[in-house]
């Protein structure tokens, strides 16, 4: 009966946050449909998604595994110049740019996910500030190799080189698909807002599923006591592991988003940079650190927030750091954290008072 109840508790949270992603999204159509938003907005629909994206899958990271990360970016960029390649190459051959789009969500998300891989099995032994570290180079890393990264395609296959275009020997009619920092030319532009929704909705569907499993319990447990968890044979690396791989692969998910909405991606550092990965931080710690919801709604608002402000020129960014501060008050203050627990609970006596009569 208890684990019933728990079970309908969590899937009306779950419900919750899928109705406000839902119900956002229909307002919008609405306002750009009569022509209430401003081009300006309208350009920052797909990133808000992407951002989105990007935050609830560090959650399930740093709020669910508890350990800190900061290459997040860096699996944004693996995801957006694999799926971006994708297409380069096989949009002609695909023929419908939405199959084919979907091709290239699954190819980002499975390179992110190897990259995941590759780092988890080494990095996730350290703890703290060690890890940080460490994911942070490697996010560097990754972006600094796509950035020297030159990729050709011929009669005879593709073609690699770390060095120039000139070096990829290619023969007559070849075209250079990945030119090194200028990046991929004449991406198509497909990403929509009504497909940025979409992916968030499978992001969270996917989040919260494996939070609440037997997995993200077994990683939960690991967070609150590691040690408790080893004696009673969890496997610590195995666990974390698996949830870092799994946000690397959502992260790779939103670099494929990102990646369609532009003609041309590069992996400039205000793109796939240190910054980038510290903003998307940002987003998961004034949301709640461990509260999907909290960073749906975070990423959204400061992700909308610099652009609504920018008429006010001298002071945009002012407001915008009193605004975060705000946030954090908000979320970490113990008085009004206390206020917004009898607020709920006042309020969830008197729908009980009503059910009952």
């Amino acid at each position: 009966m208890k684990g019933k109840k728990l079970l309908n508790k969590t899937w009306k949270e779950n419900a919750v946050t899928y109705g406000i992603v839902i119900i956002a999204y229909i307002i919008i159509q609405i306002m750009v449909q009569t022509g209430n938003i401003s081009s300006l907005m309208k350009g920052l629909l797909v990133p808000v998604c992407v951002y989105v994206i990007m935050a609830v899958s560090l959650n399930l990271v740093v709020g669910i595994s508890g350990e800190l990360s900061l290459g997040h970016a860096g699996f944004m960029c693996a995801g957006a110049f694999s799926g971006a390649l994708f297409t380069k190459c096989m949009a002609d051959t695909i023929g419908n740019p939405v199959v084919c789009f979907a091709i290239a969500v699954v190819v980002g998300a499975a390179t992110a996910a190897v990259f995941g891989i590759l780092i988890g099995v080494p990095v996730l032994r350290l703890q703290g500030d060690y890890l940080a570290i460490v994911t942070l180079a490697f996010g560097e890393i990754i972006k600094n190799i796509v950035n020297a990264l030159f990729i050709g395609r011929d009669e005879n296959g593709l073609h690699f080189s770390l060095k120039s275009a000139m070096d990829l020997n290619l023969a007559d009619g070849g075209e250079v698909l990945i030119k090194g920092p200028q990046g991929i030319t004449g991406n198509p532009r497909v990403a929509s807002f009504t497909i940025g929704v979409i992916l968030i909705l499978i992001t969270l569907f996917i989040v919260q599923n494996v939070i609440n499993s037997r997995t993200g319990r077994a990683v939960m447990a690991i967070r609150d006591n590691r040690i408790a968890a080893q004696s009673v044979g969890l496997s610590v690396t195995k666990y974390k592991l698996m949830a870092f791989t799994i946000s690397a692969a959502l992260a790779g998910v939103g670099g494929v988003l990102y990646a369609h909405n532009l003609t041309t991606l590069t992996a400039l550092p205000k793109n796939f940079g240190y910054n980038q990965s510290i903003m998307i931080l940002v987003f998961v710690v004034l949301g709640g650190i461990g509260n999907i919801r909290g960073s749906v709604i975070a990423a959204a608002i400061l992700t909308v927030l610099p652009e609504l402000l920018r008429g006010m020129n001298d002071y945009r960014m002012l407001i915008y750091a009193i605004v975060l501060i705000v946030i954090m008050i908000f979320n970490s203050a113990p008085a009004i954290i206390g206020y917004r627990e009898r607020f709920m609970e006042r309020f969830k006596n008197k729908s009980k008072t009503k059910e009952a009569l």
